[in-house]
């Protein structure tokens, strides 16, 4: 889910502000899990896109996104709505993000072609019915609640923690 964000804010940031985003040509973004934000993706392109539902769609869904779900479920045979409901509430999140740091900044125009560049990513199959509501708010559980110490996400989709029956175990040696 991290990594689905840093994509979709990445592209959509710009897209809004500029009306154009850079390509995020898989070839030329590079990401290193040990590092922390903001040093563990940069991106080695100079190619920019038009703001586009469908370029963005190309260049994070398509390109990133897809390949990264098949590469989880053949691996760790991960729920295919559990990778796109992290994927969308990733992109209501930079939405969110965008729209108060272009309110604060005076910039409506910015948050309104955030807002409708999300609207119409949101319509696509994989990410339909992922988040709902005026806040965005996630229709599918990312199970964050179920690791140690983590409680609910932002956007959950409960109200409170749902008991698991593990609550009671000693901790593991």
């Amino acid at each position: 889910m991290g990594l689905a964000a840093r994509l979709w804010s990445t592209a959509l940031g710009p897209a809004a502000l500029y009306g154009r985003f850079p390509d995020l040509d898989p070839a030329e973004l590079h990401w290193d899990g040990t590092l922390t934000s903001p040093d563990d993706l940069w991106w080695a392109g100079s190619a920019t896109r038009p703001a586009t539902a469908a370029d963005l769609r190309a260049a994070v869904q398509e390109a990133h996104l897809v390949p990264l779900h098949a590469a989880l479920r053949r691996d760790g045979r991960t729920a295919t709505r559990l990778l796109w409901g992290n994927a969308g509430s990733a992109l209501a999140g930079a939405l969110r993000e965008l729209t108060r740091w272009a309110r604060a900044r005076g910039r409506p125009d910015a948050a309104d072609r955030a807002a409708a560049l999300v609207a119409e990513l949101l319509d696509h199959p994989d990410l339909a019915g992922t988040v709902r509501g005026p806040r965005l708010r996630r229709a599918s559980c990312c199970l964050h609640y179920r690791c140690p110490g983590g409680g609910l996400c932002g956007d959950c989709v409960f109200d409170h923690a749902p008991r698991t029956g593990l609550e009671a175990r000693p901790p593991a040696p």
